[in-house]
C-alpha cells in the first residue's frame, strides 16, 4: 500500500509530521482489519512517500520485476475529463505494469464473467491470453466482444477474424466463451453498457502510449475510467507471441 503526503481531503494536517502519523493510523488500521482474511501466510505492506501521487506510484510499482497496480477511481466531469485526466490514467500512462482500476461501486468477491472487447486495433488481441489466465485462475466466463462504430464488410472481417483466434486460443484452453458483436455510436458506451447488461465482474482493455495521452478528444481507456461501473485491468500492448500460432501483433 502506498501514501503520498499531499493535503488530504479528508484530513487537513498542520505538518507533515502529523499527515504521516494519520497515514500510519490508517493503515495500521487496515492490516489490522484485513491480514486476517489472507490466506497462504500473506502480508500487508506498507509505505509513505511524498511527491506527485501517479509518479510515486509508478516509481513504487516499477521498483518491483512483476508487479500490478490497483487504483480507485471516481472518474471525472467537465474539463478535467478533456484535459488532465485522472490519477489512474496517468498511472496508467506512466507505467507497462498492469493496472486494475476500482469505481465506487463495491469490488466483486469472485469473478464470474470477464469481457474482452475487441477493436479493430492489431494488438486488441493482446488481451486475450491475461483475460484466459484469469478465467482460469477464477473459474470465469469470458466474453468476447467485437465492438466497432462503422458497419462495412472489410471491418467486419477482421474483427470477425481476431473473434474467430480468441475463440480459438480460449478453447484449446478450456476456457468457456462466448461472442458477441456490437456497432454502435460510442465504443466506450457499448463496452460498459454490454458489461452492465451481463453482469460482468471485469474488463480487460488494452492502453497504448498513445490511446492513454489523447486526453484532449478523450481516448478510449480515458472514457472506460469515466464510463464503467465495472473493474477494469488495463494492459500496456507489447509484441508477444502465443503458442499454438496466436500471434497478437499483425492480422
Amino acid at each position: 500500500m502506498v501514501y503520498v503526503l499531499i493535503r488530504s481531503s479528508y484530513y487537513q494536517p498542520g505538518t507533515i509530521e502529523e499527515e504521516h502519523r494519520f497515514a500510519e493510523r490508517g493503515f495500521q488500521k487496515l492490516i489490522k482489519e484485513y491480514e486476517p482474511q489472507l490466506g497462504n501466510n500473506s502480508k500487508i505492506r506498507y509505505i509513505i512517500k511524498k511527491g506527485k501521487v501517479f509518479r510515486e506510484i509508478v516509481n513504487q510499482a516499477n521498483s518491483y520485476t512483476n508487479a500490478v497496480v490497483s487504483a480507485s477511481t471516481h472518474g471525472a466531469s467537465g474539463f478535467e475529463e478533456l484535459f488532465s485526466g485522472s490519477n489512474a490514467l496517468k498511472i496508467m500512462a506512466a507505467t507497462s505494469q498492469p493496472v486494475f482500476t476500482i469505481k465506487y461501486s463495491p469490488v466483486p468477491k469472485s469473478i464470474k464473467k470477464i469481457v474482452i472487447p475487441i477493436k479493430l486495433h492489431i494488438d486488441t488481441r493482446q488481451k486475450v491470453p491475461v483475460a484466459a489466465d484469469l478465467a482460469a485462475l477464477f473459474g470465469a466466463e469470458i466474453h468476447v466482444v467485437t465492438i466497432s462504430t462503422r458497419n462495412n464488410k472489410r471491418d467486419a472481417e477482421r474483427l470477425n477474424s481476431y473473434s474467430k483466434q480468441a475463440g480459438a486460443y480460449l478453447k484449446e484452453k478450456n476456457i468457456p466463451f462466448v461472442t458477441k458483436t456490437i456497432i454502435g455510436e460510442s465504443l466506450p458506451t457499448i463496452t460498459s453498457n454490454y458489461a452492465d447488461a451481463v453482469d460482468a465482474d471485469m474488463i480487460v482493455i488494452m492502453s497504448s502510449s498513445t490511446d492513454k495521452w489523447n486526453v484532449f478528444l478523450g481516448s478510449y481507456a480515458q472514457q472506460m475510467l469515466n464510463k464503467s461501473k465495472v473493474p477494469l485491468l488495463s494492459i500496456t500492448p507489447k509484441e508477444k507471441h502465443i503458442p499454438s500460432g496466436f500471434s497478437t501483433f499483425g492480422d
